[in-house]
């Protein structure tokens, strides 16, 4: 080997050991660690919990799922038909399938055109759907959306939309603030349903908060939202916040001293998500339930009069 091809090899090595700068390779990273979550029955047991530092540019969902879990593909490698043996089936009548979200919003798009960055939340859940087809947008990934659509605003702040219960909404912004979320809140005035820019979050009594364009779907139940609760009434001044379970049949009761933490979208808009109870110390007591304890892992959440907060829909 002459000199000049010594060097030549030598710098291709150096090439391929910081390919990026290179100008081949996988591509630049993006900083922050995205992680990466498998659960089965609507986030009831997790099967895979792992995390990637830095992920390059041509990172994909379907490439993270593949290195942390055994998996089997359909339709050319763009559907995941299995993963660690657990695949899509119909049984009892029942439909069976995987679906993944990104940062809390369920992808239009199959997870081989998805790319992965720093920070995302990526989460695969397989469920039964024969109730609900669509689940858009879930609260399982907090902070997301909002810590991702924050940093992408710059200076532009979240919204949370006052509708009542000034304590419930201050301590909103406050755990927004707390995630790392720049919040701001404005009382009294339903913030815009249509061509909304970034998500957020709508705080206040049932009786407000259902007559929001945004809200309006809830009523057509599970199949329409993806919200596995119903309010019914009201009866005696107040609405009762009942639990569905997956089959969509009200299951409990949890009074009119519950609250509820959802999440909506409608189309390609950014979601609504909800913080609601019939009563404003319900109001409260969800919006002190905004955090990771709560709502890891989960499509929405019931917070009960008392004891801890139930995962919707009942029974996983």
């Amino acid at each position: 080997m002459t000199p000049r091809c010594g060097l030549a090899a030598a710098a291709a090595l150096v090439c391929a050991a910081a390919a990026a700068g290179c100008g081949f390779g996988p591509g630049p990273s993006s900083v922050g660690t995205a992680t990466l979550t498998v659960t089965r029955d609507y986030g009831s047991r997790t099967l895979v919990d792992e995390t990637e530092t830095d992920p390059r540019s041509s990172e994909t969902v379907l490439r993270f799922l593949d290195r942390e879990a055994d998996i089997t593909t359909r339709y050319g490698g763009g559907f995941v038909q299995s993963i660690n043996g657990l695949a899509g089936a119909e049984r009892g009548g029942r439909r069976y399938d995987w679906f993944f979200y990104v940062n809390g919003i369920e992808s239009p798009i199959g997870s081989t055109q998805v790319h992965v960055h720093g920070g995302d939340r990526i989460w695969w859940d397989y469920r039964d759907w024969t109730s609900a087809i669509r689940v858009p947008a879930v609260v399982g990934s907090w902070p997301e959306p909002f810590a991702r659509a924050s940093a992408d605003g710059g200076s532009r702040a979240i919204l949370v939309d006052c509708l009542g219960g000034v304590g419930a909404c201050d301590t909103a912004a406050s755990r927004l603030a707390q995630a790392g979320v720049d919040a701001r809140v404005e009382r009294g005035e339903q913030g815009p349903s249509q061509g909304l820019t970034a998500p957020r979050l709508l705080v206040g009594p049932w009786g407000r908060v259902r007559d929001d364009p945004a809200v309006d779907q809830l009523r057509g139940g599970p199949g329409s939202t993806g919200v596995f609760a119903a309010f019914k009434g009201p009866s005696r001044g107040a609405y009762h916040l009942n639990a569905l379970d997956v089959t969509a049949t009200p299951v409990r009761d949890l009074g009119p001293g519950a609250g509820l933490i959802a999440a909506l979208q409608s189309g390609d808009e950014e979601p609504t998500w909800i913080v609601t109870g019939s009563a404003e110390s319900a109001v409260r007591r969800a919006a002190g339930s905004l955090g990771a304890a709560a709502l890891r892992h989960r499509y929405a959440v019931a917070v009960p009069s008392h004891g801890p907060p139930v995962a919707l829909p009942e029974g996983g």
